[in-house]
Parts: C-alpha cells; structure tokens; sequence
C-alpha cells in the first residue's frame, strides 16, 4: 500500500506539472521549472552508472556537451527538432561507450583514477570541439531555428520538453533499480570482483550504464542548447556541470531511483531562489550552510533517511522440487558404478611477478565427492581456487568442467557452468540485505531467474543454513559465524555443480564448527560437489572422502585422508613431526 501511494502521488505530480502551460503563468516560471527539470534529468542519468556501479565519473559534462554540440550541428543543418533530439542522445551514448569500451577493460582504473581520467575526457573534447569547425572558437547561434508554439509560447514548449526528458530519465533508472541488471550494478558498487564471480557481466552492464547515462544526458544537453540559443565551449565544457550534478546526486541519494531529483530540485531552488537581488551572499552563504549540513548528517542522501529499510514481506521458500539440487540428491542415493570426474586440471600454473603460486599442479574432482584440498599456507590452495573460479587466468595448463574447457572464459561465464565459491574472509555486498546478497546469486548463476523467483529461492537457502530471521539485515549486522553462513547460502543460491569453500571453519567456535561441518555434509547429500579448503585436520578427516595436499604451489600427495596424513612428505611439510 505505501508503494501504491507513493506511486499515485507521483503521477499526480506528473499530471499537474503536464497541465502547467494551460495555465498559462508567467515565462518565468516556466524557466524557473525548466531548470529544475534539466538538473534533475542530468543528476538522474548520472546515477545510472556512478550512483549504482559507483564509478564515480567527473565526465558527464562531456557528454552533456556532446548532446549540446550535435543538436546545434543538426539543427542548423536543417533537421528537424524531433530527429535532432534523439540523434544527439544516440551520438553522447556511442562517443560514452567508446569510451566505456576502452576504459573499462583496464581493472585497474577505478575509483579516483576513473573519475580523473573521465574529467579529462571532457578537457580533451572540449578542446577537439573549440579547435574544429564544430564550434570555431566564437560559439554556435540557435536563436534562429524554429520552435512549435504550445499554447502560444516558445517558453512552454522548452517546458514540457525538459518535462519530458526529466520524467523519462527517472523512469529509465527507476527500471533500471528493479531489474536484474539494477542487482548487478548494485553488486559492482559493493565489489566488482565477487560480482563477476557471482556471474554479473560486469563488463557489459558497466558498459550499458554508461552508453544510457550518456544517452539521457546527451538528449537534456540538446534540450539545454535551444534554451540558451547560443551554445560556447567555455560554458557548455564547464567543470561546473559535473560538480553541480555530483553535489545533487549525493544530497538527494545516489543510490535510489528518486534521489538525484530530489536533490536537484532542492539544490536549483536554492541555487536560483534565494542568491539574486540584494540578498545574494546570504543566499549563497545559506545554500553552502545547507549543503554542509546535509552532507554531515544525513551521508546517505535524502533518500537514505527517508527510505528506511523496511522488512519485506517475506516470501515462502520455493518447493524442494524446483531444485536441480534435489533431483541429484535423489540420483546420487542410488547405486551405481564409480562416478567420473566432474573437474579435471592438467598441469595448472599461476605465477605473480616471478613468484611461482602453482607449478604445475594436476588434479581431479569427482562427481559428487567431498574433495579436502589442505596445506601450509602459500601452499596455493586460494590460488587455485581463483584460477579454477576465473578471478585470474592460468598461465599455462588446463581446466575442464564437465568436459567443457574453463580456459579463457571470464569469471562469470564459469559461474554460469556451475562454479561457486567462497572466501576465506567473507565479502558478501555490504549495502546490500542477506536476502538481497542470497538473490543476487540466484539472479546470475546457473540457472536464471526473475528477481522474484529469486528471492523466493534465496529464502529457501536462507532457511537451510539458519539465516531466515536475518533475511532483513544488512551483512554488518551479522557476527563472524553468520558471514560464513551467508557466504555458504549465497553459493548454493547459483545452483553450483562445484561450490568450492575455502576455509569455511576457520575462526569458529567449537559449536558453530559443528553446525558448519553438518552443512557441509548436507551439501554433498544435495548433489553438489564439494572441494573443501581448511587447516582444520579433525574436519577434513571426518568430512572428506579424497584429500590432495599441495606445498609451494605443486602437488605431493593424493588418496584416502589416513592414507595421506601418513605420508612421510606430507608429514614432514605439512603436519610435522612430534620431538621427545
């Protein structure tokens, strides 16, 4: 019912902003309200890609100033005004995902490194722009390309247009927000590298954020230049226009749909409404006071306090049945003849910087086994976990899962095979509740699914392992023992046919071992196979039916767990001798 009203209340709003021009109320009003529209559309747009995924760009005046540049080429060239519009979005979104496309397959460049190199995109274009013909050096004049008069007035048809495109913008990231590709970018902001893991694209959502970013704000810069009539590149190429569109952003929420057009709207009223006349320096003085003070104590934005997390009606856990899992347990309980390998490596090497993490190691998984993978530490173990999962690339050797070739594929491909993992220090998205972190792997791992599918399954997962009470909090909320717990749900959610748990026992008292290692049983029984990671002997002796021992990244020992506790080079590397 809040929802229902919240969106009834909205399109009020939109229907009495759409019936301002009859009216017929003074131009400047109409000005007024289109600057409110035009900050809030290019806030909105900006927090597509920098306020979901977090990359935090400085670079969204150029492709305002994109916008800008091809509406007044096309417009003076002719075209008219509802060709023009859209073609100036398209060319701002293809110049953001040439550049998306070239920046984002570097990973290093993130975070303060992105947000200067795309400011100094818009140094770079702004400079293409004043020394071609485009601009010239002496600006472009508008002010004699046509207008439609809507109800008699150049000033109401620039009104509805920025109408227009401030409602669509919000529209566009309020689906972006609910959809499955919203869950990713969410995923990437809290950590792109468990994200991809997970089986988010995160290359191709990135890149979709900001072609759309770029896109919405390339068709409110086409809008802005016939509201100005002369477009210049020291005003349009302005490090003023990012400032202003972070600071909204930021006051408002960027992490809501609403947010940026909250905080635009605030920050144009006060920007416009109170720093003219006489009273100009107590104006801005009290805008620079407001902003302060809202940045101080509400850090999430407007948004952030208002929209309180409110416990979700919770969804009944899906049917048994729907589970690929169940179906293997079944299977799995029924005799027959030795199972084949599920996971095969052949001579897998990893090295970092000349330091050799695995030479050569050659090892298999068989269907439905509990696989122990034990030794010291640098031994390789998470290395090969990571190589096996593709959060790095082997350097040489291969890889197979099922038969099919894991060499080559990004990380999120093999999720989609069926690899799961977890960490041995959990990373589960910080702003994101358990419920939410379970569903997100459901979303994007083996099988696929609709949000709502998935958070049904992710109640379920949530019940297996104890979790359901905590379905509403946030991952802070929980103590070390429920993180793992988390991290063992979220794995599980993807449907895996290998879920790979990489020391999954350290750091938990003797109780809560106990409750893990029954979980981990209960997860062979399901069907899945099992590669288990830990330094805990008395566990992987109970649970394993295979243990590989691995030290300074190559393999020394395999077989029956007794059999290679007893082996002298195990013993002497690894477990030790006792001295009298």
């Amino acid at each position: 019912m809040p929802r229902l009203a919240a969106r009834a209340a909205l399109l009020a709003l939109g229907l009495g902003l759409l019936l301002v021009p009859a009216a017929r109320p003074p131009a400047f009003y109409e000005s007024f309200l289109y600057l409110v529209f035009h900050w809030v559309a290019l806030a909105t747009s900006w927090t597509i890609l920098s306020g979901f995924s977090g990359y935090f760009s400085f670079g969204h005046g150029a492709f305002f100033g994109a916008g800008v540049y091809a509406a007044a080429m096309l417009l003076t060239a002719g075209l008219p005004l509802l060709v023009a519009l859209p073609l100036a979005g398209l060319a701002a979104a293809l110049f953001g995902v040439g550049v998306g496309a070239v920046v984002f397959r570097v990973r290093r460049l993130r975070g303060e490194l992105f947000a200067l190199l795309t400011l100094a995109v818009t140094f770079v274009l702004a400079t293409i722009v004043l020394n071609t013909r485009i601009d010239g050096g002496p600006g472009v004049y508008l002010n004699a390309v046509p207008l439609p008069r809507i109800v008699g007035s150049t000033t109401a048809t620039l009104y509805l247009l920025g109408l227009a495109v401030a409602a669509t913008t919000v529209a566009t990231a309020y689906a972006v927000q609910g959809a499955r590709w919203g869950a990713g970018l969410f995923a990437i902001h809290d950590d792109e590298d468990v994200a991809e893991v997970l089986g988010v694209p995160t290359y191709r959502y990135k890149l979709l954020a900001l072609g759309l970013a770029s896109g919405l704000a390339g068709v409110a810069g086409a809008v802005h230049a016939l509201f100005v009539t002369y477009v210049t590149v020291a005003e349009t190429f302005s490090i003023v226009v990012p400032l202003y569109v972070v600071l909204m952003s930021v006051v408002g929420g960027a992490r809501h749909w609403l947010g940026p057009a909250l905080g635009a709207t605030l920050v144009t009223v006060l920007m416009y409404g109170v720093t003219g006349g006489e009273t100009a320096v107590v104006g801005r003085a009290l805008v620079g006071l407001t902003l302060v003070l809202v940045i101080l104590f509400l850090p999430g934005g407007i948004t952030g306090r208002l929209a309180r997390r409110r416990p979700a009606p919770l969804a009944a856990p899906a049917p048994a049945a729907t589970s690929t899992l169940s179906a293997l347990a079944i299977s799995r309980s029924l005799p027959g003849p030795p199972a084949a390998p599920l996971l095969v490596c052949t001579d897998v090497r990893k090295a970092f910087r000349g330091l050799q993490a695995l030479g050569g190691v050659s090892l298999e998984v068989r269907e439905g086994e509990i696989l122990g993978l034990v030794g010291p530490n640098g031994s390789g173990k998470s290395t090969l976990i990571n190589v096996i999962s593709g959060h790095f690339r082997a350097d040489a050797g291969e890889i197979a899962l099922g038969g099919v070739r894991l060499g080559g594929r990004a990380a999120h491909q093999i999720a989609r095979l069926g690899v799961a993992r977890t960490y041995q220090i959990p990373r589960p998205f910080a702003h994101l509740t358990v419920r939410e972190n379970v569903a997100l792997a459901g979303m994007f791992g083996r099988v696929d699914r609709p949000r709502r599918t998935a958070e049904r399954e992710a109640n379920r997962w949530l019940e297996f392992t104890g979790l359901a009470q905590r379905a509403d909090a946030l991952p802070a909320a929980l103590n070390l023992h429920q993180r793992k717990f988390l991290e063992l749900a979220r794995a599980l959610a993807s449907e895996p046919r290998l879920v790979m748990l990489d020391e999954v026992l350290s750091g938990l008292a003797p109780g809560e071992m106990a409750d893990a290692t029954r979980l981990v049983r209960d997860i062979r029984d399901r069907g899945t196979t099992v590669v288990f990671v830990e330094h805990i002997m008395r566990a992987v002796m109970e649970l394993t039916d295979r243990v590989v021992v691995l030290d300074a990244g190559s393999l020394i020992a395999s077989g029956a767990p007794r059999d290679v506790m007893r082996d002298p080079r195990v013993v002497e590397r690894y477990l030790g001798t006792t001295h009298a």
